[in-house]
């Protein structure tokens, strides 16, 4: 799921500065942003027809033990607002959806303005603000990878999510002090590091938030993280935003380091609650028991 939303930023990044150019005739531009748009409609109602007519409503078989658990709850008595009151109950969660917004709201703040950033400090680079743009998500869906195939054999999920939150902070910095140092290669090195862990915590966060809320739906767990970036990246995008416009990129970058080291205490003091593992455990020394008694 991760890696085909980074493959469809990766996408945005790439296409628009190709078929909209930065032309001085309005009209011409105009016509430019009405074929992106165009081909934007037309990808997304044959995603939609497809959405429609393929999936199905869920796998005959349950992909996790907390979609199993809840396929036993009769129907009558669940519900998404307990659901979500129950996690909004659960102390090391909101911690968690905290953390996650701040972080994956800077990802967004800095993807949003990166155009702008970058023909600041680089005029006239439209182009490679779009690459420097699918670098990040590159690198983020390599560190989603990477991520995810370690925290799947370590489960090491606070440790983890903790050391990937101070190199997105450590990241950020990075990028933020050599943003404007002239050489456009270095800025292709620095952004594609950030996006790399910046982007590889986002399938951490996930996993994290499933761990401390079984068995409760991963989906309703998922929503409300998403829910917390989304907010947080509108304010953050608008804050940097004005921060840019009067005292520069280096102050809109260092703004966002000031909440990601937020983020990394925040991350610090979440209790590792790992429910699921508990359970998956106890289920698995059940059934060698069984066995042993057979």
């Amino acid at each position: 799921r991760e890696i085909s939303g980074e493959l469809g930023i990766a996408i945005g990044f790439l296409v628009p500065p190709i078929l909209v150019p930065n032309v001085e005739d309005m009209d011409e531009l105009a016509n430019h942003i009405r074929v992106m748009f165009y081909i934007t409609a037309g990808v997304s109602t044959v995603l939609f027809i497809l959405v429609i007519t393929v999936f199905q409503e869920q796998p005959d078989i349950p992909p996790t033990q907390a979609q199993a658990a809840a396929r036993l709850i009769p129907a009558e008595s669940s519900s998404y607002m307990k659901s979500i009151l129950c996690l909004l109950r659960n102390r090391a969660f909101v911690l968690l959806i905290l953390s996650y917004g701040l972080n994956v709201g800077s990802f967004y703040a800095v993807s949003t303005l990166l155009n702008r950033m970058i023909i600041m400090c680089y005029p006239g680079q439209e182009v490679a603000a779009g690459r420097i743009g699918l670098t990040i998500v590159i690198a983020g869906m390599v560190g989603s990878l990477i991520c995810g195939v370690w925290l799947d054999r370590s489960k090491t999920y606070k440790q983890t999510t903790l050391l990937v939150y101070v190199m997105s902070l450590a990241g950020m910095l990075i990028y933020a002090f050599t943003l404007d140092r002239v050489h456009l290669w270095l800025v292709f090195i620095t952004a594609g590091t950030l996006g790399f862990f910046m982007t590889g915590y986002l399938p951490l966060g996930f996993e994290f938030a499933v761990e401390l809320t079984y068995p409760e739906s991963e989906g309703t767990s998922s929503g409300l993280l998403n829910c917390s970036a989304q907010v947080f990246g509108i304010i953050f995008t608008i804050c940097q935003g004005k921060i840019i416009d009067d005292f520069g990129t280096l102050a809109g970058n260092l703004f966002l380091c000031a909440f990601l080291l937020l983020g990394t205490i925040i991350t610090a003091l979440i209790k590792s609650d790992l429910r699921r593992q508990r359970a998956n455990q106890l289920a698995n020394t059940a059934v060698s028991i069984e066995h042993i008694l057979k």
